[in-house]
C-alpha cells in the first residue's frame, strides 16, 4: 500500500510541476512581448510549449526531483530542479535546431528556465514550511510494533531504519520472556514488555502496524492476539515463514493478502479500505475543501468570533484534546459555545448526563451561552475544525473524534473506529444524534468504515446541508 501511495504522491506532484512548467512559458512569454520587444509570428509557440513539456517530463524523472523524502533536502532539491531545466532547456534547443526553428527568441527561453526554477523551488519552499508546521504530514509516518527481538527481528529493524524516507517510527519490540524487557535490539530500539503487555500497549499506545519478526508457533494463543489487533482495527503483517495455517485463525473483518511492505513481502491483515487511489483522493479534497471553506467563511469567521467575544469573557476559541487515527492525540478546534469554566463544572453535570456510553451529553446544559446555543443549533461551533482538517488530522467525513477519556471506556470492538481518521461530519451527524443510542452511533461509526467509499462520503456530505440548516444535527 505505501508503494502505491508514494507512486500516487510522485504523479501529483509530476502534474503540479508540469502545469507551472506552462505556467512559467505563458509568464515569459508575456514579459517578452510585453517589456522586450515583439516575438516572431513564424515560431509555433504552443509547439514549443509542448515540446518543453516533454522534455522537461523526462527531465524531472532523470534529476529525482520526486526521490521519497528529497523534498526536505532544499539544497539538494534546488540542485536537481537547475540541472533538469537546463536539460530541459539544452534538449528542446537542440531538437528545435533539427526542426529548422532554432531561431526562436533565446531571451524568451532564458526568461521561462528562470521563472520554471523559480516557481519550482517556491513550491518545495512552501512543502518543507507546511511539513515543519505540521500543516501537512507526512502519509507514510507509521508506529510500528515489532514482535521478536532475535535475528529476524533485528534484521527488520536495520532495513527498516534504512529505509528513512518512509519516516517510520519503531514503537519497540515484545519478547516471549518478560526478563528481555529493557534489553536493546539495535540502534536505540528496545525490547518494551513481554506479550504479557501486548494487550495494554494496543489499548494505550497509537499502532499503525504490528509486525511478527518471529515464528508465530512459538506465541501462545497467536490467532487470539492476531484477532485482538483485528478488532482493534490495527494492520498486522506476518514476515514469513508463512505460518498463520497452523492457527486454525479465520479472520473476522480484515482482509487477508500478500503485499509488500518497503520493500519486504509480509502477509499482511487490515481492517480498513484497501481503495489507495480513492483514499488518496479523499485526502486531497479534504484539505482543498478546507483551504477554499476557510478563505470563503473568513468574513463569517470574523462575525462570530466578534460576537462571542461581545457576549461573553474568555477565549474566541476551544480547544480540546482528542483522540484520532489510531489513537494519536491532537488538539480539536471550536468556536467556544459554553461558559469559561465548563470543564470544572462538568463534575457537578455527571448525573444529568442523557447519553447511555462514556460519551457526555445534555440537551439543555447550563454551562453553555446564549450565543453558543446558536452556534450549536446551526452546527456553526464545528467551522474552526477545517483548520484540523487541513492540518490532516481529520477528514471532512469520518467517525468523530471521541475524547481520551472515552476512548478508555470503550468496548474492545469499538475501539476499531479509530481505525480511519476522524471527520467532521458522519453517519451519526445525519441520523439524529441525540436520538441514537451510543451503541447504535459505534456501528454507525464501524459501517461507515466497512462501506466507505468516495459516494459515500459526497452523500454524507449532502445529507449534513439540511441537517445543519433544519438544526436536526442537535
Amino acid at each position: 500500500m505505501e508503494r502505491h501511495a508514494a507512486l500516487l504522491s510522485k504523479y501529483f506532484y509530476f502534474s503540479v510541476d508540469l502545469i507551472l512548467t506552462g505556467l512559467a512559458f505563458f509568464i515569459a512569454y508575456q514579459i517578452k512581448n510585453t517589456h522586450f520587444g515583439g516575438l516572431s509570428s513564424d515560431i509555433n509557440y504552443p509547439f514549443v510549449l509542448l515540446l518543453l513539456l516533454v522534455v522537461g517530463s523526462i527531465s524531472f524523472n532523470v534529476f529525482l526531483l520526486y526521490q521519497p523524502g528529497r523534498h526536505l533536502d532544499l539544497l539538494r532539491i534546488f540542485a536537481s530542479i537547475v540541472k533538469s531545466v537546463s536539460f530541459t532547456l539544452a534538449g528542446s534547443l537542440v531538437i528545435l535546431y533539427f526542426l529548422h526553428l532554432a531561431h526562436i527568441s533565446r531571451l524568451l527561453l532564458i526568461i521561462f528556465a528562470l521563472t520554471t526554477i523559480i516557481l519550482l523551488f517556491s513550491v518545495r519552499i512552501a512543502r518543507v514550511i507546511m511539513h515543519r508546521c505540521g500543516i501537512v504530514q507526512s502519509r507514510y509516518q507509521k508506529e510500528i510494533l515489532i514482535i521478536g527481538s532475535h535475528e529476524r527481528a533485528k534484521d527488520l529493524v536495520r532495513y527498516l531504519q534504512s529505509v528513512n524516507h518512509y519516516a517510520i517510527n519503531i514503537i519497540g519490540c515484545l519478547e516471549i520472556d518478560a526478563k528481555r524487557s529493557g534489553e536493546e535490539v539495535t540502534s536505540g530500539v528496545h525490547v518494551i514488555g513481554s506479550m504479557d503487555d501486548y494487550r495494554t500497549l494496543l489499548l494505550n499506545t497509537a499502532v499503525d502496524e504490528i509486525i511478527f519478526a518471529m515464528p508465530l508457533k512459538k506465541i501462545a494463543n497467536a490467532g487470539d492476539q492476531i484477532a485482538f489487533a483485528e478488532d482493534l482495527g490495527i494492520n498486522v503483517r506476518i514476515l514469513p515463514d508463512w505460518q498463520i495455517y497452523q492457527l486454525h485463525y479465520h479472520p473476522k473483518i480484515a482482509s487477508v493478502f500478500v503485499e509488500d511492505f518497503v520493500g519486504l513481502p509480509t502477509l499482511s491483515l487490515t481492517s480498513i479500505p484497501r481503495r489507495v487511489v480513492e483514499l488518496t483522493m479523499k485526502e486531497v479534497f479534504d484539505r482543498l475543501s478546507a483551504l477554499i471553506g476557510l478563505i470563503v467563511l473568513s468574513p463569517l469567521f470574523v462575525a462570530i468570533a466578534a460576537t462571542i467575544k461581545l457576549t461573553s469573557r474568555g477565549p474566541v476559541f476551544f480547544k480540546q484534546q482528542r483522540c484520532g487515527l489510531n489513537g494519536r492525540l491532537f488538539d480539536v478546534y471550536k468556536f467556544r459555545s459554553m461558559v469559561t469554566n465548563a470543564e470544572e463544572l462538568k463534575k457537578d453535570l455527571e448525573a444529568l448526563n442523557e447519553e447511555d456510553g462514556p460519551a457526555f451529553k445534555i440537551a439543555k446544559d447550563p454551562r453553555v451561552t446564549w450565543i453558543g446555543s446558536v452556534l450549536r443549533k446551526t452546527s456553526l461551533d464545528e467551522l474552526p475544525q477545517l483548520i484540523n482538517v487541513l492540518k490532516g488530522d481529520m477528514s471532512l467525513v469520518g467517525p468523530r473524534p471521541p475524547l481520551p477519556s472515552e476512548v478508555q471506556q470503550y468496548d474492545v470492538w469499538q475501539r476499531r473506529r479509530l481505525s480511519m481518521k476522524p471527520g467532521i461530519t458522519c453517519i451519526w451527524q445525519v441520523s439524529g444524534r441525540n436520538s441514537v443510542a451510543f451503541e447504535q452511533w459505534m456501528r454507525m461509526d464501524l459501517e461507515y468504515i466497512d462501506r466507505w467509499n468516495l459516494l459515500l462520503d459526497i452523500k454524507l456530505l449532502l445529507l449534513t446541508v439540511p441537517a445543519v440548516v433544519f438544526g436536526t444535527g442537535r
